[in-house]
């Protein structure tokens, strides 16, 4: 059987349609929230994978674990504070892929289902979640992460970042490329999975 047919690859494709369309989810829920009915408009207000699947990233993200989904419009001028309006929508994906690797880590030592193909999607699941959120939080437009930066600095800084957007991609591809992108991302997993360890045992009262 060829690997990209193998179960490990085919429990991917589960576990990344959820991880994504929560993240996804999350940006439109809270924008249109905060006063904007753009993302209602477009049909983003769903939970429906279909909605927020864009199928080239989809194919990198099932391939290479590097992809994307397809953007949540928003229009921030219905926000009565725009600036902050955008971090918050900002960091909405990436937490709700905190709460969802916080959740599937807590099923993990539980050890509920006593099932194999289970216990690896879960773990699958988890493990897609965790990466997306701080995947997600590096400050390279597009990625949330940049816009939070954007929204956080003084109105000057904050333009002058924002003329990286264009080089943007271009940057994370270089990343991806020469090896770098798992030199940041490493140290902030493993950061970030210890404070959801330590957050899941107290939720089971593990101390």
């Amino acid at each position: 059987m060829p690997y990209f047919l193998g179960p490990e690859m085919l429990l991917r494709i589960p576990a990344l349609l959820l991880a994504i369309t929560f993240h996804e989810y999350a940006h439109a829920k809270v924008s249109y929230s905060l006063g904007d009915p753009t993302p209602k408009w477009r049909g983003r207000l769903s939970l429906n994978p279909l909605a927020h699947l864009d199928p080239v990233g989809l194919l990198m993200l099932w391939l290479f674990k590097f992809g994307w989904a397809k953007p949540v419009e928003i229009n921030p001028n219905y926000y009565k504070e725009p600036k902050k309006g955008i971090v918050l929508v900002s960091l909405a994906g990436p937490i709700a892929n905190l709460i969802l690797a916080l959740l599937t880590m807590v099923i993990l030592k539980l050890d509920i289902f006593h099932n194999g193909i289970l216990d690896n999607f879960i773990y699958i699941l988890f493990l897609y979640n965790l990466t997306l959120a701080v995947f997600n939080m590096i400050p390279i437009p597009p990625l949330d992460g940049s816009k939070i930066l954007m929204g956080l600095l003084p109105a000057r800084y904050s333009y002058e970042f924002s003329q990286l957007e264009t080089y943007g991609p271009f940057i994370l591809v270089l990343l991806v490329y020469f090896g770098l992108l798992n030199v940041i991302l490493n140290p902030l997993i493993v950061f970030v999975h210890s404070g959801l360890n330590t957050l899941s045992d107290l939720l089971l009262l593990r101390f």
